[in-house]
């Protein structure tokens, strides 16, 4: 039986998606357990005041432009990460476009730029990383996909066809990466507080949520905090060598029932 090597205790991780919501606290997360982290999204600022709060608390934090939806934008981030943290150890892809949208509504152009951004985007993003950690036979790709490849929801279909496709080509990654070393894990969150949505039109998103519990996809109130998503990744990456989740699931916690007398 072989032995894996130890992961180095300082791993240099890239997160996407980390302007704010969950990549924002992986980012965050990651730093205070002594990852130094390049942040990548489009919005600069918001990265620039998290990263500014991460080497405030003694962590080392870089910020990078990325766009998922433009096809240089993955290889040019990638290469300044490797420059600026040295080899790779961690990625955690998060970045992902959401729109509402039946099929009547939703246009074929913005339904191929979701899938450009969700699954097309993380392909290139993996492309430029990946060879590195298999020929050092070690590292951690951590892919958030969505509860609703499990629990489809209308008026989403695009997201929700991005987000199955992410996980079935991560499915496939898995099985591409055996006996490399590295290791490739979903993480599927439910309901979580983040910015994504909050720039639909509010009369449409009261629709769409009635849709949702008409199809009993809101059992309860409660959503989970980014924080709380962040420390699953914490968890899968933090998984001594020769042990490996594949898949991660995580829900919010149901308010807790009044005590009846």
């Amino acid at each position: 039986m072989s032995r894996f090597p130890d992961n180095p205790s300082r791993r240099p991780a890239v997160v996407t998606g980390a302007s704010s919501g969950i990549g924002q606290a992986v980012a965050r997360a990651l730093a205070a357990d002594g990852h130094p982290v390049v942040l990548g999204a489009r919005r600069l600022e918001e990265m620039e005041t998290t990263a500014a709060e991460i080497r405030a608390a003694g962590g080392v934090a870089h910020v990078v432009s990325l766009d998922l939806g433009d096809p240089d934008s993955p290889g040019a981030f990638a290469a300044e990460a490797a420059s600026l943290l040295g080899e790779i150890e961690i990625v955690v892809s998060n970045a992902a476009m959401n729109q509402a949208g039946s099929m009547l509504t939703t246009e074929p152009d913005d339904f191929a730029r979701t899938l450009e951004v969700n699954v097309q985007g993380n392909h290139r993003l993996l492309r430029a990383i990946l060879p590195a950690m298999i020929e050092r036979r070690r590292g951690d790709v951590v892919v958030v996909t969505s509860d609703v490849v499990a629990r489809p929801r209308p008026s989403m279909i695009a997201y929700v066809a991005s987000k199955w496709g992410l996980e079935g080509y991560v499915r496939t990654l898995q099985m591409e990466l055996e006996g490399t070393g590295v290791r490739a894990t979903v993480l599927r969150p439910g309901p979580t507080l983040t910015g994504m949505g909050m720039d639909w039109d509010p009369d449409e998103t009261m629709a769409v949520l009635e849709e949702w519990q008409s199809w009993g996809l809101a059992r309860h109130s409660n959503f989970m905090t980014p924080e709380g998503v962040a420390q699953g990744v914490l968890a899968v990456v933090s998984l001594p060598r020769g042990t490996h989740v594949t898949t991660i699931e995580l829900h919010p916690e149901a308010p807790i029932m009044k005590g009846t007398s």
